[in-house]
């Protein structure tokens, strides 16, 4: 008589386990979102329901500024570290195990493995030189900090996407004389497409919440809407922070229906 199979559902205790989990998850997250709808100025008393800190948050200017400096930068660290990734990403897989290849690998992934503060620093001490001998101080070296933090974020499900791809049409393609850039761009690239959509979004997200690489890299009037946020909250805390954070998870929400429904078209 065969064993029933294992399942997860069945196991004692595991509604339980699961509602805590998502009750531990998204409590706090609902209490904020609740909170940034309220109509008093202080985030320990509710007095009524009201979209005033949505409001000041959208005319408040050092929110505007900071919030476009935010997406031109998640928005060029995004396109600069997907680039690099599938560059990387295709370097590393469409080709024979060699010595060295982990070693290639360790290297993309290196800041999955340090400690942020520990890059962060890092780029300070770069940066810094590199602007006393330049005398350039733009939005240039946070770009550039974000992308190279952002690469193995968008490396990883790239690289996925193209171990699991069958070469057979790629192969065909070589058969039928293509030009490996023309295999690429008409074989490989509308394949990889989806993963690239899913590596440039998590970029894009991870860069636009960014703060500890942020806070070292940054010269002075440079804030993000994250490190504006965290200056507020070491000053004087109202809704208006609430209010911002749910705009970003709204945002982040968004992203995740859109690469859904992408990717259901797709298949």
């Amino acid at each position: 008589m065969l064993k029933p199979r294992f399942n997860t559902r069945t196991q004692p205790g595991f509604v339980f386990i699961a509602l805590f989990t998502f009750f531990a998850l998204y409590l706090p997250i609902g209490a904020l979102v609740a909170y940034s709808f309220n109509a008093a100025e202080s985030l320990s008393r509710w007095d009524g329901f009201s979209f005033r800190w949505f409001v000041s948050a959208w005319e408040n200017n050092a929110v505007q500024d900071a919030a476009i400096r935010s997406m031109i930068i998640a928005i060029w660290a995004a396109v600069l570290s997907t680039i690099a990734a599938t560059m990387a990403a295709l370097a590393t897989t469409r080709t024979q195990p060699y010595r060295g290849l982990t070693f290639k690998y360790a290297v993309i992934n290196q800041p999955l493995m340090v400690p942020e503060i520990v890059t962060a620093v890092a780029l300070l001490i770069v940066f810094s030189r590199i602007k006393v001998w330049t005398g350039y101080s733009g939005l240039g070296y946070l770009i550039l900090a974000h992308t190279a933090f952002c690469i193995p974020f968008a490396y990883l499900p790239i690289r996925a996407r193209l171990e699991s791809m069958d070469l057979t049409l790629e192969r065909a393609a070589a058969d039928l004389y293509a030009t490996p850039w023309m295999t690429f761009r008409r074989v490989t690239l509308p394949l990889l497409r989806p993963a690239i959509i899913a590596g440039f979004m998590l970029a894009f997200v991870i860069s636009l919440d960014d703060v500890v690489i942020t806070e070292f890299v940054k010269s002075g009037g440079q804030d993000t809407l994250p490190t504006y946020m965290l200056g507020q909250l070491r000053r004087e805390t109202t809704p208006e922070i609430n209010a911002i954070a749910t705009v970003f998870l709204a945002l982040s929400t968004v992203l995740v229906m859109i690469f859904f429904f992408i990717n259901k078209r797709k298949q």
